[in-house]
């Protein structure tokens, strides 16, 4: 069995931080990289990556390409391409990503699924336009 470890990230590469004495409620949407260091109450629709720190507190729907969680989120979670809980992780809702790393000691409460968020999206919409009877063959 190997170790998995995931990658630390420095502050200094992050486009944008959001300060540990900050506290914000509403909608976040970004396109590059944010960190969160304080408390967020609301939801995030993001196109970059999204770094939840230790002392962090996050109550929200979370959407991002990938979602990086050291602190505290209350909510689910879909990210595009990768979730990693380091070990003092902990969420509390259901998580959506091809791509899922939990470190040792982290604490997960809610449902798993390891599928693309858009995958499954537009998986139901192609459904929708399919026809529900076919005549093909039919006499």
């Amino acid at each position: 069995m190997s170790d998995v470890q995931i990658r630390e990230v420095d502050e200094t590469d992050i486009d944008t931080v959001l300060a540990g004495d900050i506290e914000f409620e509403g909608t976040l949407n970004f396109k590059k990289s944010l960190m969160i260091k304080g408390r967020f109450l609301g939801d995030i629709k993001a196109e970059g990556e999204l770094y939840i720190d230790t002392d962090a507190y996050v109550e929200a729907r979370v959407e991002a390409e990938v979602v990086s969680l050291k602190g505290k989120v209350k909510g689910d979670v879909f990210a595009y391409s990768r979730v990693e809980l380091f070990a003092s992780a902990m969420v509390d809702g259901d998580i959506t990503a091809p791509d899922v790393i939990m470190e040792s000691g982290c604490r997960f409460n809610g449902i798993c699924k390891m599928e693309s968020p858009l995958k499954e999206n537009k998986t139901s919409d192609a459904q929708r336009r399919e026809p529900v009877i076919s005549r093909q063959g039919v006499e």
